[in-house]
């Protein structure tokens, strides 16, 4: 091994005990010193270079130990951290940018508002179009970030406009069932649109598809706890208010609640980035925690109502409950495999995860057997053909996913395939989505 080799992997075990950022500059530069004597030292006894760098290297500690046992000394650097610009960056630009379009977002959204006719945000219009003011402007910021072409912007940017248009010159009749769909589904639409700008126009990658899931996951943490601390700020503001200024108070929520929720969008797509560093990424953490609780939950809720009898009648709530049920199943497993290191061999939270996708597949027979029976019993209506098209993918998504665990387990198929399957299914739910916004309305004569 040559002299600029071991250069190089000092510079790269440097680079990664700065990642812990609980080392700084100045500790990294000591750890250095110290290696490089261990290293001299080793050399000295006859040792090659390589054999003296990797023999240093651990002599000194792991990376991880040696970023944990810093952590512990010096647990004020990563709370400071949480507002500080990462090393080599200027915090300003970045962040006067998000600044910008989460501004620009709330003001959209409020003049969408206004523009309804509604100041109270109940007309039927602002609620099925409140997406366009929104994720539009968080995709435009991940294209900005990402630095996507500027052709593959405009590309974006067209579905968008065709979408708007065709969404705002259907003639819904007063109070339809297909634009309550519309209004449910069209923000599922626009979040794969905000998944392409994150990907950077690279859709056909399995890995930045991955990617995308990922950020996903946690930006709907982030975003779930800016929307708790601002629901705490929101209360006591209102508290405070109630001595002096009581009828204010409903004007405090019209304008800084939904300006609020608009801008935390783009918030929370920039602390998933910038702080990746920072901290670790929360979705795999609380998938370890919640899969065993949710697989033992599963396989007793499809016994109990196997017991019961399969032509038991799911009610409408009761069968939204389930689908939701399922789409929390689907997100452990997706995070749980995104976190999993390629080469481990499987193991007890593999088998969670088979028993839990298992006992959902009987659920999900259960509740399409009941939608089926209604259908032949009453027809069908928008409701029940959004949600039997739902529950046809999800079940075929969570069958393909246990045959591909169960070969997992039997060391007949590596993780990635399971990981290629989860990522390549994902046009199946955008496409099915896009159907109820743009066909299904159109079919029941948006009644």
């Amino acid at each position: 091994m040559s002299m600029d080799t071991v250069e190089s992997l000092i510079g790269e075990w440097r680079q990664a005990i700065l990642c812990g950022r609980a080392v700084d500059a100045a500790d990294a530069e000591e750890l250095e010193s110290h290696l490089r004597e261990q290293v001299d030292e080793l050399r000295s006894a006859g040792l090659s270079r390589e054999e003296a760098f990797l023999i240093a290297v651990r002599r000194l500690g792991a990376v991880d130990a040696i970023t944990a046992e810093y952590a512990r000394e010096h647990g004020d650097r990563l709370w400071k951290q949480l507002a500080m610009p990462r090393p080599g960056r200027s915090g300003r630009g970045p962040l006067v940018m998000m600044l910008g379009f989460a501004v620009l977002t709330a003001v959209l959204l409020q003049v969408g508002r206004l523009f309804s006719g509604a100041p109270d945000a109940t007309s039927m219009w602002f609620v099925r179009d409140v997406g366009f003011f929104v994720l539009p402007v968080l995709a435009g910021y991940l294209a900005v970030v990402r630095r996507m072409p500027r052709n593959r912007m405009f590309a974006l940017a067209a579905p968008v406009v065709v979408l708007a248009v065709a969404i705002n010159v259907f003639p819904f009749a007063h109070n339809a069932t297909t634009d309550v769909l519309v209004a449910i589904h069209l923000p599922i639409v626009l979040w794969f649109v905000v998944g392409v700008a994150y990907v950077g126009g690279d859709v056909r990658s399995p890995g930045r598809r991955m990617d995308f899931i990922r950020f996903t996951g946690e930006w709907g943490i982030y975003y779930a706890l800016i929307a708790l601390g601002g629901g705490v700020l929101l209360g006591l503001s209102a508290l405070v208010l109630t001595p002096i200024a009581p009828h204010a108070i409903e004007g405090v929520m019209l304008w800084v609640a939904p300006s609020g929720a608009a801008g935390a969008t783009v918030v929370a797509a920039w602390l998933v980035e910038e702080k990746k560093s920072v901290i670790e990424n929360l979705a795999p953490v609380l998938t370890a925690i919640f899969t065993p609780l949710f697989a033992v939950m599963l396989v007793v809720s499809a016994v109990g109502y196997l017991v019961a009898g399969v032509g038991h009648e799911f009610d409408r709530n009761l069968l939204i409950v389930f689908d939701v049920l399922l789409l929390v199943v689907l997100g452990l497993v997706v995070y749980g495999i995104s976190a999993r290191e390629s080469g481990r061999s499987a193991g007890l939270m593999d088998a969670l995860r088979l028993a839990a996708v298992g006992a959902a597949i009987v659920l999900d027979v259960l509740v399409l057997g009941s939608m089926v029976a209604r259908v032949g019993e009453f027809g069908f209506t928008p409701n029940r053909i959004a949600a039997l098209g739902l529950n046809l993918v999800l079940l075929a998504n969570l069958a393909v996913t246990a045959w591909l665990i169960g070969r997992l387990l039997g060391g007949k198929a590596p993780a990635v395939r399971l990981e290629r399957w989860q990522t390549g299914y994902l046009p199946v739910f955008a496409g099915w989505a896009t159907i109820v916004v743009l066909v299904v309305p159109g079919i029941f004569g948006f009644r």
